[in-house]
């Protein structure tokens, strides 16, 4: 539950510091105080979208923080998960916003994201607005409120699971139905890309031989020239290199015995000669095998000319990247001549995961079948007391195409009186009923969540008199069951059954017009009250009614 709240240069407020109790209270105040600004500096605690204009005139900064008691209400598994320290019985949320527009948070002084504090913060405070009646027209809501009741959270996330499997199948066959369409619009002109590639007989490496070879090929009188020049150096019997070196070694041999030194020569020329006998063969052997091919010359550069032609034609550079086009072109071919299988399986894996959904919604549709009975007759027996002794109130469960919270439709259906049919409830009650429905609605599902505070924002439009003293009995009750409730109100019947009551006030200062909060002691209260009874000129009779209300407000609790 909410224990502290402080807040400093937020609009019309400098600084607010104050304590909040478990149970019932009220927050009461003159029309344009300043209540809908702590609901505001709440609301940013909460996680809603922070504005600098928020912020008070000439100062850089403002701070909202707020202090929770946790101890009760197992959040340790939220903070275990995202790995923040946990302080159950002293919970702080801190928002920070700058005149420059930028915005911070902070759980227990770790600064975290803003999606982060609205998880936790819708977790926290429940704040029911006017504007909240309107969600009586949403079938989501109204869903929702069956669900909570039911209490079927594990059945609907594994009929949510099965739903998103479902999808997901669809998604994937409609997508394989769509490319094979695409490709069979393809298809000739596809084979005609293929057969065309496929009969270039591509082989990878094989563009940068045939390119080499040509470039042989076409030189080959140079190279031929060029080697027969050197076979008649190398191997001329007169002149030829072999020739003389040989007889360089005839002529050092000879003197070998006598002059010690040219037999080191003679070895070093019989190496050389040796090597150069060997390199002559191959020379000569090259004389003989090189010879013009014009049409091995013609053939060549016609595959050539076919490479280049397809690597311009789909727009690559390498026979590589060829051979991959073709691959993928037969691949595609290959996907549409099997598509008839293909699509069958798909097919089948998307009708039994359509048959595993339904059964998961036909679980859930029982549970809600069940939470709706109970709904029902919790609804007639909290708005009998609130002033609608003939009310009729019935769930109307209906079929509808499987969507993520289920395969039912639902719709609250209302009438006040037994002469007229039911109708929806937000199209047919007046703005005080829909206030008491609103509340009954709430008064049930917090029994049924676990939520720590609830904050009740003018819920007490349209009713007056007992019927508002009763409204206050039910939010009392709710305060009573372990949970903190808080409602702002302007009616004097609400205000006195509060356990604890609070006073939103603005004043105009030298420094221009600031609001303040405060909480009431008991004789201030009955000021408060009185002047609520009577307006601004407080009689001796309003005092007198004013003590009576909180003294009954005693009796009753």
């Amino acid at each position: 539950m909410l224990k502290h709240l402080y807040i400093k240069n937020y609009t019309l407020i400098d600084q607010l510091d104050i304590a909040f109790h478990s149970g019932f209270s009220v927050i009461t105040g003159e029309t344009g105080a300043g209540k809908s600004i702590i609901l505001g500096a709440i609301g940013l605690l909460l996680g809603n979208r922070a504005d600098s204009k928020q912020i008070k005139q000439g100062e850089k900064k403002c701070t909202i923080e707020a202090h929770f008691d946790l101890s009760n209400y197992g959040f340790d598994f939220f903070f275990a998960e995202h790995d923040i320290d946990f302080e159950p019985e002293d919970t702080i949320v801190r928002r920070e916003l700058t005149a420059t527009g930028k915005s911070r948070a902070f759980i227990n002084d770790t600064p975290v994201s803003l999606q982060m504090m609205r998880a936790l913060g819708e977790q926290l405070i429940d704040v029911h607005s006017q504007h909240q009646n309107l969600l009586l027209q949403k079938d989501d809501f109204q869903l929702n409120v069956i669900d909570i009741i039911a209490q079927d959270s594990k059945e609907l996330a594994a009929y949510r699971s099965a739903f998103q499997q479902y999808k997901e199948a669809e998604r994937r066959l409609s997508s394989v139905k769509e490319q094979i369409s695409k490709a069979q619009e393809n298809e000739e002109f596809m084979r005609f890309q293929f057969s065309e590639l496929d009969n270039a007989g591509l082989i990878e490496g094989r563009q940068e031989e045939l390119e080499q070879e040509s470039e042989t090929l076409s030189h080959s009188e140079d190279i031929k020239t060029a080697f027969y020049e050197a076979d008649n150096l190398l191997n001329d019997d007169d002149s030829g290199v072999i020739s003389k070196l040989g007889k360089s070694l005839d002529s050092l041999g000879d003197i070998e015995k006598v002059y010690p030194k040219a037999q080191e020569l003679v070895q070093r020329l019989s190496s050389v000669h040796i090597e150069l006998k060997d390199i002559a063969g191959e020379v000569s052997s090259e004389v003989e095998n090189i010879d013009f091919d014009p049409s091995r010359l013609d053939s060549i550069n016609q595959q050539l000319d076919l490479l280049n032609t397809l690597e311009q034609k789909f727009h690559v550079s390498t026979e590589k990247e060829l051979i991959e086009i073709r691959d993928n072109i037969a691949e595609q071919l290959k996907n549409i001549d099997n598509s008839d299988e293909e699509l069958d399986l798909l097919e089948q894996d998307v009708k039994a995961k359509l048959v595993a959904c339904e059964k998961q919604a036909e679980k859930l549709t029982g549970l809600r079948h069940k939470a709706i009975k109970i709904v029902e007759e919790q609804m007639k027996s909290r708005l009998i007391p609130l002033g609608i002794p003939n009310v009729r109130f019935k769930v109307e469960l209906s079929p509808k195409a499987l969507s993520l919270d289920g395969a039912d439709k639902v719709q609250f259906l209302f009438s006040a009186n037994t002469s007229t049919a039911m109708e929806p409830v937000a199209q047919v009650a007046s703005g005080g009923e829909i206030a008491r429905v609103m509340l009954s609605l709430k008064a049930m599902v917090s029994g049924a969540v676990k939520l720590p505070t609830i904050i009740f924002d003018e819920i007490d439009t349209g009713v007056s008199g007992k019927i508002a003293q009763k409204m206050a009995l039910i939010m009392q009750e709710m305060g009573d069951n372990n949970r903190q409730v808080i409602s702002i109100t302007h009616l004097p019947q609400i205000a006195a059954l509060g356990s604890s009551h609070y006073k939103v006030e603005k004043e105009e200062t030298a420094e221009g017009t600031r609001s303040h909060m405060r909480e009431l002691t008991q004789e201030q209260r009955v000021t408060e009250i009185a002047q609520m009874l009577s307006g601004a000129d407080i009689s001796d009779a309003a005092l007198q009614n004013a003590r009576e209300l909180l003294e009954l407000s005693k009796k009753k609790k």
